[in-house]
């Protein structure tokens, strides 16, 4: 079995976001792999067995091949790193053209089974490329996977939606997205992670896929962030002492804040 899972570098949740002049979000030392690829990466490691391999594929700057790096020590078996200026500033739009572009690109020289993705990427939280790659690559997607099965070749998995519990199917090849409640991650040794600085990373670019100028990059994009301004510091809240009424003063204080 033969699976490609699409991962993200990406500023970590806990550090501080800027966006610099023309936009685009400020990416730093502190990026990490998007902590919901983990997932994506330990689903496709399941799956492929010990006699699969899994390609971790990224699209991003030079620095994004650390992400990579922790794919691998995760279990991916290879790397293909896209990593080209032009890229930058690319929407959901560009970015799955250029990952389904590499995806066909690496299909052609082995038919690829399973196209395996995080459900969101947690610097932008559009949750759309599994879609967009199915649309580009005409597969079918399973998204927003709870639990995995896989006989034969037909992919099964269930998903949570508001009150109901669904069930999909489809036979292979196919796009699936899994959640962060599909598997536990089983988290690197210091033999992984050695083993992991010896697995290839290709790194192509733009020219390689064969994707000309205005069909990535932010001349690609069919968004764009017009505006950001910073959230002004929230203000100190009040302490008020419980006397024997504070029961009445807190009442009091949602009465003021519902009228």
């Amino acid at each position: 079995m033969r699976i490609v899972v699409c991962v993200k570098h990406v500023p970590d949740v806990q550090a501080e976001r800027i966006l610099g002049e023309e936009g685009f979000l400020v990416r730093g030392d502190d990026d990490v792999l998007n902590e919901l690829d983990e997932n994506a990466v330990q689903e496709a490691v399941t799956l492929a067995g010990d006699d699969g391999e899994v390609i971790a594929l990224t699209m991003g700057p030079e620095d994004a091949a650390d992400g990579l790096r922790r794919a691998l020590a995760l279990g991916a078996d290879r790397a293909v790193h896209v990593c080209d200026s032009r890229a930058a500033g690319s929407d959901v739009l560009g970015t799955a053209r250029v990952l389904a572009a590499a995806i066909t690109q690496l299909g052609d020289e082995e038919p690829i089974d399973l196209i395996v993705t995080g459900m969101a990427a947690l610097d932008g939280m559009t949750a759309t490329i599994p879609s967009a790659l199915a649309a580009h690559l005409d597969l079918p997607a399973l998204t927003l996977a709870r639990t995995v099965e896989l006989s034969g070749n037909v992919l099964r998995i269930t998903r949570t939606m508001g009150f109901n519990d669904e069930v999909l199917e489809a036979d292979l090849p196919a796009i699936l997205s899994v959640t962060d409640q599909a598997n536990e991650v089983t988290y690197p040794n210091f033999k992984a992670i050695m083993a992991a600085k010896k697995k290839p990373i290709n790194q192509i670019d733009l020219d390689d896929l064969g994707l000309g100028d205005g069909l990535v990059g932010a001349a690609g994009a069919g968004t764009r962030v017009t505006n950001a301004t910073e959230r002004p510091p929230r203000d100190a809240g009040e302490v008020h002492n419980d006397s024997g009424d504070g029961g009445r003063k807190l009442a009091d204080y949602i009465l003021g804040v519902m009228k």
